[in-house]
């Protein structure tokens, strides 16, 4: 995609959605942080039914501490991996009681010294609590990033240095929400729907797949 393309693609995006959010539900920075954190490998709707549950009874640091990991576990029993990601909740809630007197840390080194935190889910919440210009590549941003030709690169670091080095400053704020987005609705990972794609003008992908049904692109 060329650098004149950019501007078009995000300012299209941008028209469609002014206002990209989360799917993930949540009421506070840590509930933010708890959601993205149990997201890994599994869909945002089944992290929300889970938490659903738990965040009435337990939405802080200390009170999932008095609920204790037995009950946390049971809790996530219906989400991917739900006994690793207990644990690491139950770790990082027990640091930032003890580190950060119940707050979740605004910076990057703080947010990826937590158990089960890496680099895209400190990014989500840099961006999403506390409007930070981040890039959290998923898997769907990678895809998008690289069949676009918008961000091409080998691996999701080398995707989001390039996202943060094309994106222009005006669209930067929910340039990952619009990618995302368009990477679980529209190009998808098996057959990107190109017939109703609002970017496809700017986009790199050869060749344009046709609506089911159409005899050409």
């Amino acid at each position: 995609m060329k650098q004149a393309d950019v501007t078009p693609f995000f300012a299209t995006l941008q028209a469609a959605n002014p206002s990209p959010q989360t799917e993930l539900e949540y009421t506070s920075v840590f509930e933010l942080l708890a959601a993205v954190l149990l997201s890994a490998q599994a869909t945002d709707a089944g992290v929300n039914k889970a938490t659903r549950r738990l965040f009435p009874r337990a939405g802080t640091p200390q009170a999932i501490l008095d609920l204790g990991l037995p009950a946390l576990e049971d809790a996530l029993r219906t989400i991917g991996l739900y006994r690793t990601k207990a644990k690491n909740l139950y770790a990082t809630c027990r640091i930032l009681v003890e580190q950060h007197g119940g707050q979740v840390p605004r910076t990057r080194e703080a947010l990826e010294a937590l158990p089960g935190v890496g680099r895209k889910t400190a990014n989500v919440v840099l961006n999403v609590a506390f409007g930070e210009p981040t890039m959290a590549v998923d898997t769907h941003i990678f895809r998008v990033s690289n069949r676009t030709g918008l961000a091409p690169g080998k691996d999701p670091l080398q995707v989001e240095m390039r996202l943060l080095d094309r994106v222009p400053p005006a669209y930067l704020a929910d340039a990952h929400h619009w990618l995302i987005l368009h990477g679980r609705y529209v190009c998808v990972a098996r057959l990107p729907q190109c017939w109703r794609c609002a970017v496809r003008s700017w986009c790199d992908y050869r060749p344009k797949t046709p609506a089911p049904g159409a005899s050409g692109a």
